[in-house]
């Protein structure tokens, strides 16, 4: 007797995948907000150069969640 069919397994690999792959990139984009918050607070002066890092590293924590949203439409479309 099977307990879950193809699709259930796969709608439960699809939850899996996204849920799993943003959860890091919160945190660590929630990690960020909070260091570059205190950072302008120390220094208000450099506000500007450090937004600026902050930019670049807040798109690149958004690429993994990008990349673990791929994932879950190549399960969804090409896993049968």
């Amino acid at each position: 007797m099977e307990l879950l069919s193809t699709s259930a397994m796969k709608f439960l690999a699809m939850g899996l995948a996204i849920g799993l792959g943003v959860l890091g990139p919160a945190i660590g984009l929630g990690l960020a907000t909070k260091t570059i918050i205190e950072s302008i607070a120390r220094q208000p002066e450099v506000e500007g150069q450090i937004s600026k890092y902050f930019y670049i590293g807040a798109g690149l924590i958004e690429a993994c969640a990008i990349y673990a949203l791929l994932v879950v439409i190549l399960i969804g479309f090409v896993l049968k």
